[in-house]
């Protein structure tokens, strides 16, 4: 009986310290091996499949009511995207979650899904937040959103051969989705649905930090993990000076501290001679961290080195997101409002139109001399490829390097009040809504007079580029009056995407609508004389206009290809005459520049 009795006085203890405690008892070791992760029961060597990773997401939202799981869109082979959400407060509505005071960090993996090293860090920050609760506080002023693999097709193209130059994990996904596109390609453009998904989730939550994370290829040295934010002109100042002054203070040496060494993310001046010199310049928007930056969005790229160890690689991400989230999380008051004070201060651009927006950037000559880790290599001779071979010793070395990074604006345009779009150019409506541009349609005809541009010295790419035949080209800017008819599309610059819409509809931003492509038709010519009809007309067009005889003389003298061939001759003359298109080679998109003007639209 004492026996039973003093059994029955140990299950009534539990049962009180059960309800007391609100645990299950188990140490804080136990509910960790719970949950451990697949690459971590693989001493840190694998990645789990697709349906793993969707399974412990899931398992993360069943266990606890801090998280949810959902998917915000589906691939071209029909995976759904998975989004992972905590909040503390179940703030799992974007609309709800903007308004909350929390600042919201978006964390994306697998952009390029050989590159994974950031979803297996994911995972981990997930649980020990919101399971553990070892970093529950990280969700006192934050809200976090989890894609924890975004190019999910090409995740599942997984082998060990996927990347030559990557030290692990033992399989790994494709860099590119089944489409054969570039997903990190894609920001501006938009022509994947991976990529649509996204700029919808990116409009619908608006995340005051965005972190992308990567694995890096180039040159060996001694540092784990790199990263690359932008903090030059196509930024706005005051987001740049918190990302200088709180950001990047408070991340980088908790990541030093937790034995990981960091540097910016550099290429060098000349391949094989690092004493030239590293680079470090702006991003154009067709990349994360340049497409953060239209928008005024702090925008993180991780760059983990290729060639350290996997385990080594998740476990300097799992750091460097954790140091950042800490950040924010301490200084969320100050972020959210630096960054809409940022989108006041686009829209108020957009209402004088006097300002300028740069479109693209370079770098000066003006060098600092920064101590860098490499490692000691040397020249030798290859015999199979015929030039020199580099051989790294694998010795560590300190160098001082001279560092590039203070960028310059190579070419910048006014800000219009607004721009108009005959209908019949669909896509751009369909494309600036994903990016979150207001888009209207004027109610009235009108004739206004615009800014718009005239294309010479065209050049097409002589093979695709991620799917679209882009081109180069001369642009000369006129001025005339032009009819639209209603429902013609304006999108007004006085509003906070202005920025990103200027992007794309400025034909000398590097991604721009005509850069990709997407404008082509309107360097084809559609009508033509025949031979026999334009001798004539040619004639009778030299004989009255002695400047176009003169300049028509110094091309044949000094153009050969020209000279030798006839149609091109005739053609040169035809496109002269009343009879040419004039809408070849002139872009259809109009720039209202002048307050009046401007006045007439309804």
């Amino acid at each position: 009986m004492r026996i039973a009795d003093s059994g029955f006085r140990i299950g009534l203890t539990c049962a009180v310290l059960l309800l007391l405690t609100g645990t299950d008892l188990f140490s804080q070791s136990s509910i960790a091996d719970k949950w451990e992760t697949y690459y971590e029961r693989s001493g840190g060597k694998r990645t789990p499949s697709y349906a793993e990773t969707i399974a412990y997401c899931k398992r993360l939202a069943e266990a606890s009511p801090w998280v949810k799981y959902t998917s915000f869109g589906t691939s071209p082979q029909g995976r759904e995207l998975p989004l992972v959400i905590l909040s503390r407060e179940k703030t799992f509505d974007p609309a709800k979650a903007r308004a909350s005071g929390k600042a919201i960090v978006l964390i994306q993996s697998g952009i390029h899904s050989g590159e994974i090293d950031g979803k297996d860090a994911s995972l981990m920050l997930m649980r020990d937040i919101a399971i553990t609760k070892k970093y529950a506080n990280l969700l006192d002023n934050t809200i976090l959103l989890f894609v924890p693999i975004f190019s999910v097709d090409a995740h599942e193209r997984s082998g060990p051969y996927n990347r030559i130059n990557q030290n692990g994990p033992e399989e790994m996904g494709w860099r590119v989705n089944a489409q054969n596109l570039n997903l990190n390609r894609d920001y501006m453009k938009a022509d994947t649905p991976e990529m649509r998904s996204m700029l919808r989730l990116f409009s619908a939550w608006l995340p005051d930090l965005y972190v992308d994370c990567h694995v890096t290829d180039g040159i060996e040295c001694q540092y784990d993990i790199t990263y690359a934010i932008e903090t030059a002109q196509n930024i706005d100042p005051n987001v740049a000076q918190w990302i200088e002054q709180k950001l990047l203070p408070e991340s980088l040496p908790k990541v030093e501290a937790a034995g990981h060494k960091i540097f910016y993310y550099v290429f060098p001046r000349e391949d094989n001679d690092l004493s030239k010199g590293l680079t470090a310049g702006a991003a154009p928007p067709r990349f994360s961290t340049g497409y953060g930056a239209l928008h005024s969005r702090p925008t993180m790229l991780i760059e983990t080195h290729m060639l350290k160890p996997y385990k080594v690689r998740v476990e300097a991400t799992y750091h460097f997101l954790k140091a950042m989230v800490e950040c924010v999380n301490a200084d969320a008051e100050t972020l959210r409002r630096v960054v809409q004070e940022a989108d006041r201060t686009v829209s108020e651009a957009g209402s004088n139109a006097t300002m300028m927006l740069p479109l693209t950037f370079g770098l000066s000559e003006k060098r600092e001399m920064r101590k860098f880790l490499g490692i000691k290599s040397g020249m030798q001779p290859s015999p199979i490829s015929g030039g020199m071979r580099r051989i790294y010793t694998g010795e560590p070395e300190e160098i001082t390097v001279p560092f590039f990074s203070e960028v310059t604006v190579t070419d910048s345009v006014r800000i219009p009040y607004a721009y108009l779009i005959p209908a019949e150019w669909k896509f751009v409506d369909e494309i600036l809504a994903l990016h979150g541009v207001t888009v209207e349609r004027i109610t009235e005809p009108v004739s206004i007079e615009v800014e718009s541009y005239k294309f010479s010295e065209l050049k097409f790419r002589e093979r695709p580029y991620e799917g679209r035949q882009g081109a180069t080209f001369k642009t000369e800017t006129i001025k005339e009056v032009r009819s639209y008819p209603k429902g013609t599309l304006i999108v007004r610059t006085n509003q906070r995407t202005a920025k990103v819409a200027m992007h794309l509809l400025e034909p000398r931003g590097p991604d721009s609508f005509v850069a990709w492509g997407f404008f082509n038709t309107i360097f084809e010519q559609k009508e033509y004389a025949e031979s026999y009809v334009m001798e004539e007309v040619a004639a009778t067009m030299l004989a009255e206009d002695t400047a176009l005889k003169q300049e028509f003389e110094h091309k044949v003298q000094r153009d050969t290809s020209f000279a030798r061939n006839p149609w091109a001759r005739l053609n040169w003359l035809y496109l002269r005459s009343k009879w040419a298109d004039p809408w070849l080679n002139k872009y259809p998109v109009g720039r209202v520049v002048d307050k009046a003007e401007f006045a007439k639209l309804k």
